[in-house]
């Protein structure tokens, strides 16, 4: 793409940089709104200043993407209540407790120690992992198994690194006193996990007559009185205990029949919202409560980075970054490779990944083709490990990043600040050596 008139230019790199400024730092001090209001403004800031059309500013939200958002968030939590996040608390926190016994009542907590800022982008997972990879799965008919098999060995190096390096820079912070263990009923941490699961620690709601206590997915303030009296025959005939054991096993089988359908093609978004309809269905319940439980700011947040980042690629910036490197960055040399890495890494952290790969994957693809055939899977390959690798360097590298931090700056107890700089302690080094590990192993398993 060719650059834009001057002023449409220098105004979108504004409003980009607007953008940019309060992704990084949310509380500034002459502009503290946060992230989200930050992206609305962006995106307005986008067609006041005529770099993008207000239809153009619509159409380019990714409709999709917010629908596959919303709906894993409600899915994950009917999982949290089904137990699933409490399991894989025990896990994570094999190392790990709370400095003090937390408890029930207490009010969230912000931490201010370090804590590890552990890598949320898996390192190049398959199709389904992520949107970009989804988008070069669909444009370079490459098929789930041979994506899947080409990035495996990659992807098993990188977490490797990634796992030796966490317990390497972040060991002694993994650690704690024994006196600190808590011990309730011989299971150990059941308060920590409970943490780490976003939960809270409540009894079996108790059944007095026609009423029936509920808890609105384990919401700690809005406990409400359901008059049951109008439920289904099969509903009064259950008990509770046997109600709740086979809400849990649906959402467990529903959740597998979700990853299969992904795995055989079907589309990600729908797949999710289907599964998501299925739990508040068999729920039988008021799905109010679960519904807020969805973090609408972080839809919304997505909605004015998907506008912001569409506009600043009007300003034919990053097309003119590409034009000029891509005689550098040819796949069939080592140099070329490299350049290629670091152009991708830059722009994934500047314009995100998504559109990154939009903007590069038919030109890279088309360079390879002049190499040679064989050379195109790989650089689609390439092209989904770089940019994925690189959602690890920032916290603006990948909506995951940006999922886990709002999410930890939220949490009902031992709540924590993810900074962009506490971030970067880990993604720079994390990112650069996952990426370099990882390329001489992509595409070495054929199929």
């Amino acid at each position: 793409m060719a650059l834009a008139s001057v002023s449409k230019v220098v105004l979108g790199s504004v409003a980009f940089g607007v953008f940019w400024v309060l992704a990084v730092f949310p509380s500034v001090p002459f502009m503290p709104i946060g992230r989200t209001a930050g992206a609305l403004l962006s995106a307005v800031l986008m067609i006041i200043f005529h770099v993008i059309s207000p239809d153009d500013a619509y159409a380019s939200i990714d409709l999709p993407i917010l629908g596959l958002l919303f709906a894993t968030m409600v899915v994950g939590g009917y999982l949290k209540n089904a137990g699933m996040f409490k399991h894989l608390g025990t896990l994570l926190a094999w190392r790990s407790s709370s400095s003090s016994p937390p408890s029930a009542t207490s009010p969230p907590s912000h931490s201010s120690s370090p804590s590890p800022p552990a890598p949320t982008s898996a390192p190049a997972p398959p199709p389904i992992g992520n949107p970009q990879n989804l988008v070069i799965a669909f444009n370079s008919k490459i098929s789930f198994p041979k994506f899947l098999l080409g990035i495996l060995p990659a992807m098993l190096a990188g977490m490797a690194v990634n796992m030796v390096m966490l317990l390497c820079m972040y060991w002694n912070e993994l650690g704690a006193p024994a006196d600190d263990v808590i011990i309730n009923n011989g299971k150990e941490m059941e308060a920590v996990e409970e943490g780490l699961a976003g939960g809270v620690m409540t009894k079996s709601p108790p059944i007095n007559n026609n009423k029936l206590l509920v808890t609105d997915c384990d919401s700690p303030s809005s406990i409400m009185t359901e008059n049951i009296s109008t439920k289904h025959p099969w509903f009064m005939q259950c008990t509770e205990e046997r109600r709740k054991i086979f809400l849990k096993s649906f959402a467990y089988v529903v959740t597998i029949g979700m990853v299969v359908a992904y795995m055989v093609g079907l589309n990600m978004s729908w797949t999710a919202i289907t599964t998501a309809i299925a739990l508040v269905v068999v729920d039988f319940r008021d799905a109010e409560p679960c519904l807020d439980k969805v973090s609408y700011s972080l839809l919304v947040f997505f909605s004015g980075m998907f506008i912001t980042v569409s506009g600043f690629n009007k300003t034919g910036l990053p097309g003119a970054i590409w034009n000029f490197m891509a005689p550098y960055s040819k796949v069939n040399s080592v140099g070329g490779i490299s350049v290629l890495s670091i152009i991708i890494l830059l722009l994934s952290n500047l314009a995100s990944n998504v559109p990154t790969v939009l903007l590069m994957g038919g030109e890279v693809a088309s360079a390879a083709a002049l190499i040679s055939p064989a050379t195109v899977i790989k650089s689609w390959l390439l092209l989904a490990w770089v940019s994925t690798v690189a959602g690890n360097l920032s916290l603006l590298g990948s909506a995951a990043n940006l999922i886990v931090c709002e999410q930890a700056r939220r949490a009902p107890r031992n709540a924590y600040d993810l900074t962009f700089w506490n971030h970067l302690v880990f993604g720079v080094p994390s990112t650069l050596i996952v990426t370099a590990v990882g390329i001489p192993l992509i595409g070495k398993i054929n199929i």
